[in-house]
């Protein structure tokens, strides 16, 4: 099967997300969660009815609830939310070990077993990908003392956090800072964070404001539209190039090459390094103080 290379002038769209979002107890995750654009919960942990804002949850009690929704139960719904990831693992963890006791021992997962569960966490993620899902997963935030510092990370158990970290496109803490809250995607020393939308620290909006009904879903939308713009950034970029490369092609001779320099004042770097390898190329020298080329043995 031939090797499917996306070029860089081919744009890449990004139309669906999985973004984590962990914090302390009782900063209002779940509540967050729910101003995005059309959300089903599966609550893993029973908390949904302390949300201040709750819209169609699951109640999740075992993972045959979770096995058991189809794709036409989802239809109605742009973004699945798993309250909370961890949970979510430790349950899944369970019906592997109740499938197959091999993959069990004193109730933890044997390596077969991690393996298992990485594998089904995975594909059931994608499964909701290729449906169109965007997907946000809870988790709680664990604070680790390291000398003086504090390290904040999530509170899941076991290396399964690891599939998190993977799985997430984007991810961000809530925090209180000054009396309000924020949610930031930036990583520090600190925490961890993803941020591929490069967004500020954002403000949450008070719960009973209108600005908060929406909120997530914003936030999402944005990060997408970042990521998509920066593709149209460099397919412009190099569609740049490609015209500058083209008329290189075409110069052959020493005042076709000093034309393209005079054009070239404001162009990017890397046209500029175009022009030169094609001077060098046809025997040309860089005459630095004229600021032009000149013939080889002129120089």
């Amino acid at each position: 099967m031939a090797l499917r290379i996306t070029a860089a002038t081919d744009p890449i769209t990004v139309d669906r997300l999985n973004v984590c979002i962990y914090a302390a107890p009782g900063l209002g995750k779940t509540s967050l969660a729910f101003t995005a654009e059309a959300p089903l919960l599966l609550d893993f942990d029973q908390g949904a009815h302390r949300a201040a804002n709750r819209k169609d949850t699951v109640r999740v009690s075992s993972w045959t609830d979770v096995a058991s929704i189809t794709d036409d139960d989802l239809a109605a719904y742009k973004t699945v939310i798993v309250d909370t990831a961890g949970r979510a693992l430790d349950i899944l963890t369970a019906d592997i070990i109740r499938r197959d006791a091999k993959k069990g021992r004193g109730g933890a997962l044997t390596l077969q077993g991690y393996g298992s569960l990485k594998a089904e966490f995975v594909a059931w993620l994608k499964h909701l990908n290729t449906l169109g899902k965007d997907v946000v997963l809870i988790a709680h935030m664990d604070e680790q003392r390291n000398g003086d510092e504090i390290i904040e990370r999530l509170d899941v158990q076991g290396g399964s956090k690891g599939e998190i970290y993977k799985a997430a496109d984007a991810m961000g803490r809530l925090v209180i800072r000054d009396g309000k809250r924020w949610l930031n995607f930036s990583p520090t020393d600190a925490a961890f964070g993803k941020n591929p939308g490069q967004l500020d620290p954002l403000m949450v909006p008070p719960k009973d404001s209108p600005e908060f009904d929406t909120f997530l879903a914003t936030v999402i939308a944005e990060i997408k539209a970042k990521l998509n713009a920066l593709t149209e950034d460099q397919r412009k970029a190099q569609g740049v190039l490609d015209k500058w490369r083209a008329s290189l092609n075409d110069v052959e001779d020493l005042e076709g090459i000093n034309g393209l320099v005079a054009e070239a004042k404001e162009a990017p770097k890397a046209v500029k390094a175009l022009i030169h390898d094609r001077a060098t190329k046809l025997g040309f020298v860089a005459d630095r103080k004229a600021g032009n080329y000149t013939a080889a043995q002129a120089a």
